[in-house]
């Protein structure tokens, strides 16, 4: 079981985000406001990683004409979802599973928060390929996750990162290398890997709109 199928550690799970990710609140402002630039009032906006439902709370709490699909692997985590956003649930079509599990679309906008670092290297292309699809041509895509230069600046921003989390009161495990520990077990890519990897999956002017961290963010075009 990992933790996502859980109970006890996602019914923690909404807790640790902001004390992991810097700026995390404005990242998923931001994200609403880039979807936006180009999704009509009515829009239909897929969500992937819907579970623990933040970010698609604050989406549907400031655009009310919105409706979405939301896409997670985890039953547990997809529950927490639909607890978060309470009466705003009924305007989300829930998926439990992939990106094979969304309907074809089109979709006015996607977005992918803090998912990809997840996601093996060889099969990125491949899942962000299946999201270009989906979208109308010209809607707006966000992704932001762990992405880090390669090299010696490595450890020093994972470092980084474990020293922000210990000032939020979250302590990675010394024992096992501490924060760089997720740089060995996470297919985590430099950069220009990532904006690399959305071109090559047909998206258009990749930008960099967050930097926080070991974390980026890019806004691109279908």
């Amino acid at each position: 079981m990992n933790g996502f199928d859980d109970p006890e550690a996602v019914a923690r799970y909404t807790d640790n985000p902001p004390r992991l990710v810097p700026g995390f609140a404005d990242l998923q402002k931001m994200t609403r406001l880039l979807l936006a630039e180009t999704a009509p009032a009515d829009g239909r906006i897929l969500v992937i990683g819907a579970g623990g439902g933040l970010e698609l709370k604050v989406f549907a709490e400031a655009e009310p004409g919105w409706r979405f699909v939301g896409v997670d692997p985890s039953a547990e985590m997809l529950k927490l979802a639909r607890r978060t956003l309470g009466a705003l649930a009924d305007r989300v079509d829930w998926r439990e599973g992939y990106i094979s599990s969304v309907p074809e679309g089109p979709f006015d906008g996607a977005s992918c928060l803090l998912v990809l670092h997840f996601v093996p290297a060889e099969e990125r292309v491949v899942m962000l390929n299946e999201i270009r699809r989906r979208l109308k041509p010209g809607a707006t895509f966000v992704v932001a996750h762990h992405s880090i230069p390669e090299g010696q600046e490595r450890n020093l921003w994972l470092d980084r990162l474990e020293a922000f989390a210990n000032t939020n009161g979250i302590s990675f495990d010394k024992t096992k290398g501490g924060a760089r520990t997720l740089g060995e077990r996470l297919p985590i890519l430099s950069p220009k890997a990532e904006s690399d990897l959305l071109r090559a999956a047909g998206f258009v002017d990749p930008q960099l709109f967050y930097t926080a961290l070991t974390y980026r963010g890019w806004v691109s075009r279908a």
